[in-house]
Parts: C-alpha cells; sequence; structure tokens
C-alpha cells in the first residue's frame, strides 16, 4: 500500500489542468453549465468541475469528463480534447481501474502531440509514468519520467522538472538498494519547488523524503519531513492534508505511541470527511487499520477495514478495497474467526483476479471499439452518394466489410495469441521474481543487507573496523541436564523457540544476529551501519530477552515441567567486523570486545543482564543499574561489573 499512495501523491502535480481553478466550489462551477453556451469555457468549465469532484466522487468526475469530450469534439477543440481525456483517464485512476486510464492517458498524449502543446506532453508522460509504476514496471516508468524531463527541460518548466524529479526519485525509492539514488532526486527537487513557492511541489517532495526515512527506520527524520509536507499542503489546499496527517500517525505507530498515533489519523479521517475526499477516507481508514492491529486492538482494526472496505466498494477503488480484504482475511484468522478468514481471503483473490483480467478485456474492447467506428463511417460515407454511384458503392463497401471481418478474426487470433503469451512471459516472470526473491532471503538470512550488497557487486566483502559495537551473549543454565531428559526432537523445538523470539527482539531493535552455538546466542549492536545508540538498543534487547525467559520458566512452572534459566552478558567496545569463508559465507565479529562480552555472560547470574563497567557508562543515565564490584573474569582479570535493574 504504500508504494501505490506514494505514486498518487506524485501524481497529484501533474494534474492540475491550468485551465480553470479546480479550488472552485463545485456548486459554482455547476451554476455556470446552466446558462452556459456549447463553446470552448464550457469545455473548460466541464473538466475544471470533473476535476473538483474526481477525488469525492470519481463516477460523477467521469460523467462531466465524458462530457467535456464529446463537446470538444464537436467544436474542433483539440486542446479541450487533450484535457478531456486526460481527466477521464483521472475517473478510472481514482477508482483504481489502471488500464483505463492508461488507454485515456495514451489518447491524451497523442493529442497533445499533434498540437505540439509541449507543456501537455511532459505532464503527460509523467501520468503515464506513474501507470506504469503502479503497474510494477520500474524500466518503463523511468523511460516516461526521463522523456518528460527532457520535454520540461526544453521549455523550460521549473515545476514539471521539480515533478519529473520526484517521480524518477519514486523508481528508485521502490527499491530499498536505491534509497540513496532516491534521496538525490527529491534533494534537487525540494530546493527547486521551494524556489517555485509551489507549496504542492514542496509537499510531496517531502513526503516522498519522509517515506524513505520512515523505511530506514529513522522516525525522527521521518517526521521532520512529513511535518513540512502538512504545513505545505495546508498551504496550498489542495487536499493532500489527509495523506500528511496519516503518514505523521504512521511515524507514531513504529513509535509504539498508539494514542497519539491514532489521534493524527482519526484527525486525517475527520478531515477527507470534511472535504468529502472519500479515496482519502478509505485510505486514511486503511491507516488507522494498520494501527489497531499493530496495537493488539483487532477488535477497532476490524471496524476500520470494513468502513474503508464500504467507502472503496461506494466508489469503485478496487485497489483500496484490495487491501482491505487482505487485512480482514489476516485479522479474522487472528481472532480465530476462520469462517470469515476465508470469506474474505477468497473475495481477496478474486479482486486480485478482476483486476488482472479487466486488463485483457479492455484492449480486446479497445479494438472492437475501433472496427465498429470504421464500419459505421463507412455506412455514412454510403448515405452521401449518389443514387447512380450507389450500386457500385454498394459492392465495394460489402468487399471492404468482407475484408473489415477478416482484418477482425485476424486481429482477434492476434489478441487471443498477445495474450497467452502475456500469460506466459508474466508466469515466467514471476517464477524468475520468486527466485531472484528466494535467493535474496537466503543471503540475507546469511548477511547483513549492506554486506550481501557489496558482495553481489564486488565479488567480496572488506573487513571494517567499528569503534563502539556492543555485544550481547546468553546462555543456558543446566542445558546438558535438561536436553538429556528430551528427545531430539523435543531439544531442537525447544531451542528453536527460545532462538526465534530472541531473533524477533533483536529485530525491533535494529540488532545483528552473528550466530549461535550450541545453546549459546551471539548478536551485536552498532554494525553493519554504525550508530551511537547500540548500547541502550543492546541493554532494552537484554531486558525483553530476559523477560521472555521469566515468562517461559512460570507457564513451565505451573505445569510442573523443567524450565532454562538464562545468563545474559553484554560489552561494548570496538571490533572488526567481515565475512569469512568461500563455499558457506559466514559474517562474524573479533576483537577483545567480544571475548570481554562473552566473559559477562560467564560471570553473570541466571535470570539477570550483566554489564560491563565500559558499557554502563554509556547506558546510566537511561537504566538502574546495581554496582557488583570488580568481578574476578576468566582471562580478563578483575572487571567492574553492573546489572541491570528490570
Amino acid at each position: 500500500m504504500k508504494i501505490k499512495k506514494l505514486c498518487f501523491i506524485v501524481l497529484i502535480i501533474a494534474f492540475s489542468t491550468g485551465i480553470i481553478a479546480q479550488t472552485r466550489p463545485a456548486d459554482s462551477l455547476k451554476s455556470l453549465l446552466k446558462t452556459a453556451k456549447n463553446d470552448t469555457l464550457k469545455v473548460n468549465t466541464l473538466i475544471a468541475l470533473s476535476g473538483n469532484l474526481v477525488r469525492a466522487d470519481a463516477k460523477e468526475a467521469l460523467l462531466y469528463a465524458n462530457q467535456a469530450k464529446e463537446l470538444a469534439d464537436k467544436l474542433g477543440f483539440e486542446k479541450g480534447k487533450a484535457y478531456a481525456l486526460k481527466s477521464i483517464g483521472m475517473g478510472y485512476y481514482f477508482q483504481g481501474n489502471y488500464i483505463e486510464t492508461l488507454l485515456y492517458w495514451q489518447q491524451s498524449l497523442e493529442t497533445f502531440q499533434l498540437i505540439g502543446d509541449k507543456l501537455g506532453i511532459a505532464n503527460m508522460l509523467n501520468n503515464l509514468g506513474a501507470i506504469n509504476f503502479n503497474e510494477g514496471d520500474d524500466e518503463k516508468a523511468i523511460q516516461y519520467y526521463l522523456e518528460s524531463l527532457k520535454v520540461s527541460e526544453e521549455i523550460g518548466d521549473k515545476l514539471r522538472i521539480a515533478t519529473a524529479l520526484v517521480n524518477i526519485g519514486a523508481v528508485y525509492f521502490n527499491k530499498n538498494a536505491t534509497h540513496d539514488r532516491a534521496l538525490e532526486f527529491y534533494l534537487k527537487a525540494l530546493p527547486l519547488s521551494e524556489e517555485l513557492g509551489d507549496h504542492d511541489a514542496i509537499g510531496t517532495s517531502a513526503v516522498n523524503m519522509g517515506e524513505i526515512y520512515l523505511a530506514r527506520g529513522d522516525d525522527k527524520s521521518a517526521l521532520f519531513y512529513f511535518e513540512k509536507a502538512l504545513d505545505a499542503y495546508k498551504k496550498s489546499e489542495n487536499g493532500n492534508v489527509p495523506y500528511a496527517l496519516n503518514n505523521i500517525g504512521k511515524v507514531y505507530a513504529k513509535r509504539k505511541d498508539y494514542q497519539k498515533a491514532i489521534e493524527y489519523q482519526q484527525e486525517a479521517f475527520v478531515l477527507a470527511t470534511k472535504l468529502n475526499a472519500k479515496l482519502e477516507m478509505s485510505q486514511t481508514l486503511l491507516g488507522l487499520a494498520e494501527t489497531y492491529n499493530q496495537q493488539g486492538d483487532f477488535r477497532s482494526s476490524i471496524s476500520s477495514y470494513h468502513s474503508a472496505k464500504e467507502i472503496a466498494r461506494e466508489i469503485g477503488a478496487n485497489y483500496e478495497l484490495k487491501f482491505a480484504y487482505e487485512g480482514l482475511a489476516g485479522l479474522y484468522q487472528k481472532v480465530s474467526d476462520f469462517k470469515n478468514a476465508y470469506k474474505y481471503q477468497t473475495l481477496y483473490s478474486g479482486i486480485k483476479d478482476t483486476l488482472y483480467n479487466s486488463e485483457m478485456d479492455k484492449r480486446l474492447q479497445s479494438l472492437t471499439l475501433s472496427f465498429d467506428l470504421e464500419k459505421k463511417q463507412g455506412e455514412v460515407d454510403l448515405l452521401t452518394k449518389d443514387k447512380a454511384l450507389q450500386e457500385l458503392d454498394i459492392q465495394r463497401q460489402k468487399a471492404i466489410r468482407n475484408a473489415t471481418s477478416i482484418t477482425g478474426v485476424l486481429l482477434l487470433l492476434l489478441a487471443i495469441g498477445l495474450f497467452n503469451r502475456y500469460r506466459y512471459v508474466r508466469k515466467t516472470k514471476k517464477i524468475i521474481e520468486d527466485e531472484k526473491e528466494r535467493s535474496e532471503k537466503l543471503l540475507l538470512n546469511i548477511l547483513p543487507y549492506e554486506t550481501a550488497e557489496e558482495l553481489k557487486e564486488k565479488g567480496s566483502a572488506t573487513p571494517k573496523q567499528y569503534e563502539m559495537v556492543s555485544v550481547l551473549f546468553t546462555d543456558f543454565k543446566g542445558f546438558t541436564n535438561i536436553a538429556e531428559k528430551l528427545t531430539p526432537e523435543q531439544l531442537v523445538a525447544e531451542l528453536n523457540k527460545c532462538f526465534l523470539e530472541f531473533d524477533h527482539i533483536i529485530d525491533r531493535h535494529n540488532l545483528e544476529k552473528i550466530k549461535t552455538i550450541g545453546d549459546a546466542y551471539m548478536c551485536a549492536g552498532g554494525i553493519p551501519v554504525a550508530n551511537t545508540t547500540n548500547p541502550v538498543d543492546v541493554v532494552k534487547a537484554g531486558i525483553e530477552i530476559k523477560a521472555f525467559m521469566d515468562r517461559l520458566k512460570a507457564e513451565r512452572e505451573a505445569n510442573g515441567q523443567d524450565y532454562w534459566e538464562l545468563r545474559i552478558g553484554i560489552h561494548t567496545g570496538k571490533v572488526i567486523a567481515g565475512v569469512v569463508g568461500k563455499n558457506k559465507f559466514a559474517y562474524d565479529i573479533w576483537g577483545d570486545a567480544v571475548n570481554t562480552a562473552s566473559r559477562m555472560e560467564s560471570s553473570g547470574e541466571p535470570g539477570k543482564v550483566n554489564i560491563s563497567g565500559d558499557t554502563y557508562e554509556l547506558v546510566k543515565d537511561q537504566f538502574n543499574c546495581t554496582y557488583r564490584g570488580k568481578v574476578k573474569a576468566k582471562n580478563k582479570g578483575d572487571i567492574d561489573m553492573y546489572f541491570v535493574e528490570c
């Protein structure tokens, strides 16, 4: 959902027609239509009214856009026709019908090219790029964006240049490995937007930068840019304020400040409702549902998904409907309501198939439409012929019809062949992508992301020295005695249960798992990306691991079962990190800090988090610790040690 919303925000810049201000109230525009003559001004008014309504009621917006096209055709008003085609595409876009959107925007582009309107050409190239981006064809999307950038630079339109830069950044943002490249383009677009004083463009650049920082886990920077976007959108009055508020809510949800997250997202919903922006209402409700789900309030989450579903169904927003079905299927499974879980999983699968199958239907309809138009034109031409020539013309027309019928059959066969090939290519592409994704996941299970990328790019990974890394060791007390009473399957299952939970905990605190050795578990913070928060992050993780083991102990005691107790040791210092091995890669760390951390574990006590004096000095302002004095550690001598009071 995030990628779709990103493209939606990017599109907003490209949507303004420049004909009539779309901020003018819909009622006022409707009043103008009552007395309007069938001239170019009426075409412009219809287009403006369509743009005014497209968020609240995409179906009604389509009605006015089609009226604008019909009138523009009658008047021979090509520029109006181009913008009307664009507005029709917008109506389908807000319904999530990208195939129809693509058809009409392609026609709009061709019309702009016919009249040599470079501003319109740049605009539509951007929009076509966004559709391909939403469909996952990044290569084609960036081709459109680069063409748009070239045309925009030719005419010196800074706003369109900024738009293209933001859109190109969106393609790079879609790939986690190229977030830095995305930021490069956003950082070019933002000052250009500020120079123009275009608050809409400023908001778009800022909100996309916020998305990147949120994806990176840098919620502080994300919040800064989301608030900057919010301020810009408030000044532009373009209806995007709910999206910025919704994103701010996501930041607070990530911080687990669910109350504040819900406040922002509810404010976004109220504002979207006030604007009658039904698409934003549906999207904001989906954001609320995600927050409630993270909070564990499944009842509220289900309610929000249902509300989002109803609005999406009302306006025909199929992609929002798809996300609602998907969310409901997962939540009903969580609450063991398997009947509803099956129901919404079926609806989710069905709407995915519908979105795909409608693709070929629209293309075949387009071929049929062209054929019918040609035939009707032939019939009109016949009526204009002189009676003496009619017999000759009728014979000629029969030949044309026969040829056209044959052509129609051939086109149908070609369409079927293209459809089968498309299906085969899509299936093959999916298999290749799945295999690539599986390989990526396997590699990332062994190596950190940054190291894996370096290894793929260079064929080797350079060892690095880190000045401040916090290392955590755990070890079970009495492991051997209890292990002797278990079957091999039971032993592995028990260890897997503990280590899986340890993995979840360290992931939440941005730590890197190094390895397990028997019943020992080792992880570290501050690698492979150096940071200054790792001592606090690792201690927090240690406290959560201890709390998990305490709960497990209480459960087993209540059932009269044996239990393991855990020693946890932490030390902070210098390490060297790198990849060892040739056939089986392994990411490991070395240094005195590793040995000292191991001694912290072996010198600790079961059920305690034991930290060194070096770590204590870095975390003492955030945790209550009890000084143990100088404790003798094997091969280390006397070391200051502290227990963290949980």
